[in-house]
């Protein structure tokens, strides 16, 4: 007997093929609810129409019945309940995993058929090309609507961030840097201050300076940053609650197969958009690249349903989702092969080739589009674009992988920490107060942000300050640095200036990015997860950028002091330009993102892509890999897999290794009644719920069906034998059997159903059969009770399985849902199984 007995037979025309045996906790008993994820969050009392999402149904007639004499029963002939689509047959519920398996079948079924159509007639060729060619037009229309959110984005939440500050006298739209570009009377020194921007202590009492003022400003700044968080929380919990968080755990899980409705539809789309600019603008410690990710998935989802071939199609849909996660870093970094490798390495869970290609083109469209409306007014799609001219030593090497040792501990912490943090959030009573937690966050951010001014700044501003390399024109206080001694008249270039001696200035700059780091790693802890829209890119980034720059200013120092240490001896000469300080900020920001997420080439690729200097390649990749094996040493998961284990999604992380050795009866459910040898089940497990092929009257499939919380249900040749035949959803059952008492004559609770083809002879004076062998799975995917766990784990990652039958020769035995696989592994790994469910 093999280990793995898998049936692999072609679905012909387009048989439904879903469930999973156990689902309770996932799915509801509604039928009704729709088969899309754009519908709205409540959808209880929701309108909902069946006419998509249908595959295509065998069709078996119900006939006359003809007895052995040739007599036929007496009623008219009866409509076949399977003659035409039933609305509602194929489609998932809320809560549940599609099969991949049979959506790929299905657009197989679908593509054959064009195919075929497309020789009969040019109108039939003209829509094979235009279905060909939709694919293409869909991913225009994604990257030019989500380049375009973004930048509205960018722009608002610029503009919003200055708000807390003053207001512009020649329009209040104008952001402060708009406000004075164009006026005459500023200095270069003072490039900030105009007479048209007016802080709010200038228009309320009169001054810029002093006691007063300060305190004006001060009040002004946390009361704009209190107003801005009140907003977008009540915003979220009012209208979409789905639009809080990162969003990238739920979109890995959907891209996985779950559903998740309302989480990608218009409500959210438009709360997340417009509580993104609120929560940026607010000064939290948070980002808005991975809401991004979220935003352009929304578009991406909703420009679905304008495209027959995607609309119908949930493995279709999830192809274009994943290329719409490529389109978010795109627009969000100005990354857009950064972007394809993201969704690639990070989010994907099924990427062929064509859609790398389509993924390629769409990140292409949106970062022009972002280019277009050129937000930040510099020619570049992020603000903290930067070009560093210096190159860097071998030597230098060390202090890189030290960069990388922090990022890998600093992420590892900052897991542990936030998952502890929102597991508290979660358990106790601050989770009821979502309101409250988030205002009050945003006050103690508020009140400590503003003295400081690397904290008050946000924290892309705050990233390109870092990243700066400092010229003779710079004057930041990061740049502030003393005469060179020996040398009287400066004529290097400013993209060449040599190591100087550390001024005032930069060394007050020090303290208080010493005080910013902290401010950031224990702030960040406490606000990712709350519910507005929260990224995690900028806080990580912001965090190693600052521990980077504080390296990059002490080597420079040393460098500049001690040349004749080994270190420095031989290619730090005098007047030399050996240490650029803002290459260690990205260093470091690279590698505390990499720490976070677990992230190694789509991160280098991104950064180089930010840099535009394929020099600085190895200090990056160096500095990436150390901080990915210290993370790793420290906690295998990164911080998108920790959110998933803790609400409960059902995911299989295919970077985690099975490497117990358990068979296939040790997970399955239940012991069959003692039917086959070796079937051991888990105990106190109710006993295997299954359907006969014959023989069964329509009100026992009914009270079965009520009186259990399963999804589907096997079908058997008769109790007796258990001899498999197939496996039919609860949903589908529901509702074919729901529409063949509304439109087919004469079927009543003394019915019977009947799953097998030919159908038995029917007693003429009885009541018709109801046929259902159209909405059966005949080739449901089973294994053999001592397959291994690690083939069983295999085949429900690389195939998307729902659930899986379990045989011994030939005779069934129990059930492995994917559920049960998750629980099976959490039970492993010494965590609580129970965890695994929608919470």
């Amino acid at each position: 007997m093999p280990h793995a007995l898998i049936s692999f037979k072609k679905f012909e025309d387009g048989r439904c093929r879903e469930g999973g045996m156990d689902n309770s906790g996932f799915c509801n008993d509604n039928y009704n609810s729709g088969g899309s994820d754009d519908d709205m969050v409540d959808i209880s009392g929701a309108t909902l129409d069946f006419s998509e999402d249908v595959p295509p149904i065998e069709r078996d007639h119900f006939g006359a019945v003809t007895s052995s004499g040739g007599v036929t029963n007496g009623h008219a002939k009866l409509m076949d309940l399977l003659d035409e689509a039933v609305p509602g047959v194929g489609t998932y519920e809320d809560f549940n995993t599609i099969d991949w398996v049979r959506e790929k079948s299905k657009d197989r079924d679908r593509h054959r058929e064009i195919a075929n159509r497309s020789k009969q007639s040019y109108w039939a060729l003209l829509h094979s090309v235009n279905d060909a060619f939709s694919g293409w037009l869909l991913m225009l229309c994604i990257g030019l609507l989500s380049g375009a959110l973004a930048g509205l984005i960018d722009i608002s939440s610029h503009w919003m961030t200055d708000l807390k500050e003053g207001v512009c006298l020649d329009g209040f739209w104008f952001n402060h840097e708009d406000c004075c570009w164009k006026s005459n009377e500023t200095t270069f020194h003072d490039r900030d201050k105009c007479p048209q921007w007016k802080s709010w202590a200038e228009l309320m009492v009169g001054a810029s300076e002093g006691a007063s003022a300060y305190i004006v400003n001060y009040l002004m700044y946390v009361s704009w940053a209190l107003m801005f968080a009140f907003l977008a929380v009540s915003l979220v919990r009012a209208f979409a609650p789905y639009a809080c968080g990162s969003g990238i755990p739920e979109i890995k899980t959907i891209l996985s197969g779950f559903i998740i409705r309302g989480y990608l539809g218009k409500w959210t789309l438009m709360v997340k958009t417009i509580t993104l600019v609120l929560a940026v603008s607010s000064g939290l410690s948070l980002g808005k690249e991975g809401p991004l990710v979220h935003v352009a998935c929304c578009c991406a989802n909703i420009l679905c349903h304008l495209f027959t071939k995607y609309r119908k199609n949930e493995a279709k849909k999830r192809e274009v989702l994943s290329a719409a996660a490529a389109v978010g870093v795109s627009v969000a970094f100005g990354a857009p092969i950064g972007g394809v490798l993201f969704s690639l390495e990070e989010v994907s869970y099924y990427f062929p080739l064509k859609t790398l290609w389509r993924s390629f083109f769409a990140a292409l469209v949106a970062a022009f589009t972002l280019r277009s409306i050129n937000p930040f007014g510099n020619s570049r799609l992020v603000l903290f674009y930067v070009e560093f001219h210096a190159p860097w030593h071998l030597l230098e090497l060390g202090p890189f992988v030290l960069l990388g040792v922090f990022g890998g501990i600093w992420g590892a912490m900052f897991i542990r920490a936030n998952i502890a943090w929102c597991r508290r959030r979660k358990t106790t009573a601050l989770g009821r107060y979502p309101v409250m937690e988030v205002m009050a966050v945003t006050l103690v951010t508020a009140v400590l942000a503003f003295p400081n001014e690397y904290t008050r700044m946000s924290g892309a501003e705050l990233i390109s300050e870092l990243f700066n390399d400092c010229g003779l024109l710079d004057s930041s206080k990061l740049c502030d640095y003393g005469p060179l001694e020996g040398v009287s008249n400066i004529t290097h270039s400013s993209n060449e200036l040599p190591d100087r001696p550390a001024g005032a200035g930069l060394y007050t700059a020090l303290w208080q990015l010493a005080l910013a780091l902290v401010f950031k790693i224990v702030l960040t802890v406490v606000t990712f997860g709350m519910k507005v829209p929260s990224g995690l890119f900028i806080p990580s980034m912001a965090v190693g950028a600052i521990a980077g720059r504080l390296l990059g200013v002490t080597m420079e120092q040393l460098a500049y002091y001690h040349r004749d240490w080994p270190l420095f001896k031989g290619w730090c000469s005098q007047g030399a330009d050996c240490i650029t300080p803002g290459l260690y900020a990205m260093v470091g920001a690279t590698a505390c993102l990499g720490g976070v997420t677990r992230m190694t080439v789509s991160l280098v690729v991104i950064m180089f892509e930010l840099t535009g200097g394929l020099e600085y390649i190895v200090p990056l990749m160096a500095a990436t890999m150390t901080s990915k094996w210290v993370a790793d040493a420290l906690g295998r998961e990164g911080i998108y897999e920790a959110h998933i284990r803790l609400n409960g999604y059902p995911f299989l992380e295919a970077k985690e290794e099975f490497e117990h050795k358990t068979l296939a009866m040790d997970v399955m459910r239940p012991r069959c009644g003692g039917i086959g040898a070796g079937g051991r089940g888990r105990r106190g497990d109710p006993p295997l719920v299954t359907l006969t092929q014959e023989g069964m009257r329509l009100e026992e499939v009914e009270g079965l069906v009520v009186g259990s919380k399963y999804s589907g249900f096997p079908v058997v040749v008769s109790q007796e034998s258990q001899r498999l035949v197939g496996f039919v959803l609860r949903r589908d059952l529901l509702i074919s059997i729901d529409n063949a008492r509304k439109h087919q004559e004469g079927v009543v609770s003394a019915s019977e159903v009947v799953f097998s083809d030919p159908a038995p002879p029917q007693d003429p004076s009885g009541p018709p059969a109801l046929k259902l062998r159209s909405i059966l799975d005949l080739s449901p995917f089973t294994v053999t009770d001592h397959t291994p766990m690690e083939i069983v784990v295999d085949i429900f990652r690389k195939l998307g399985l729902r659930q899986c039958l379990v045989t011994h020769n030939g005779r069934l035995l129990g059930i492995i849902t994917k559920k049960d696989i998750l629980k099976h592994m959490a039970q492993m790994a010494n965590r609580d199984p129970d965890s695994i469910l929608f919470n």
